[in-house]
């Protein structure tokens, strides 16, 4: 088997058990899903506070926001 053939069947075959993996997870995410009680949410996601980190062009780099308020830095930088 010539080299290229040989790093397609590997291909196919990895491609397959991440496809394979996939499906398990999704199908363990909706027994979870479904074994959880009625009112496990207490709160709407609406309400829940919303954490916030920017690294990105022009935000202070480590910058840890929560609700949009600055709460403190984080000793991060990008590479």
């Amino acid at each position: 088997m010539s080299p290229r053939l040989a790093s397609h069947a590997y291909r196919y075959s990895a491609a397959r058990g991440l496809r394979l993996v996939a499906a398990t997870l999704l199908r363990l995410s909706r027994r979870l899903t479904a074994a959880q009680p009625a009112g496990f949410y207490k709160r709407p996601i609406a309400e829940l506070p919303r954490l916030e980190f920017h690294a990105d062009a022009g935000a202070p780099e480590g910058a840890l926001y929560v609700d949009g308020e600055y709460v403190g830095h984080l000793p991060l930088t990008r590479l």
